[in-house]
C-alpha cells in the first residue's frame, strides 16, 4: 500500500474487507443487544414485559447465529480453529494501521476556487 489514498491499487480487495468488517460490526452488535436483553429480563418484574423481552432475545440469538453462519460461509470468521482466524486478525490490523498512517487530509486545504462561490 502506497501513501496515495487516490490511487486505485489501495483499493485492491477493499470490498471484501469492508463486507467482512459491516458483517463483524453487525455481530458484535446483535451480541451487545442479547446481553442488555438478558440484562434488562432481570431488571423486571412485569411477567408481560419479561416474556417480551425474552421473544425480543431469543430473536437476536437467532440472528447472530445466521451472521455468524454467513460470515464463517465467506471465510470471514473461523470460530474454531484459532490458527485460520489469527492471520485473518492480524492482516485486518495491519490494514487498519497503514490507513491511519495515509496522509487522508492534504497539507493545504485552501479550498478557495473549487467551489462556485460569487465574486467578491
Amino acid at each position: 500500500m502506497n501513501n496515495d489514498f487516490l490511487d486505485p491499487r489501495n483499493a485492491e480487495g477493499m470490498p471484501n474487507l469492508a463486507d467482512s468488517a459491516f458483517a463483524l460490526d453487525f455481530l458484535l452488535a446483535v451480541k451487545n443487544g442479547v446481553r442488555n436483553y438478558a440484562i434488562a429480563i432481570t431488571e423486571t418484574s412485569s411477567p408481560e414485559l419479561r416474556s417480551a423481552l425474552r421473544n425480543q432475545m431469543e430473536a437476536a440469538i437467532d440472528l447472530h447465529g445466521e451472521i455468524s453462519q454467513l460470515m464463517i460461509n465467506k471465510g470471514w470468521l473461523h470460530p474454531y480453529d484459532v490458527n485460520e482466524q489469527f492471520p485473518l486478525d492480524v492482516k485486518a490490523a495491519e490494514t487498519a494501521v497503514k490507513i491511519a498512517g495515509m496522509p487522508l487530509f492534504p497539507n493545504d486545504t485552501d479550498r478557495l476556487g473549487m467551489f462556485a462561490t460569487p465574486n467578491k
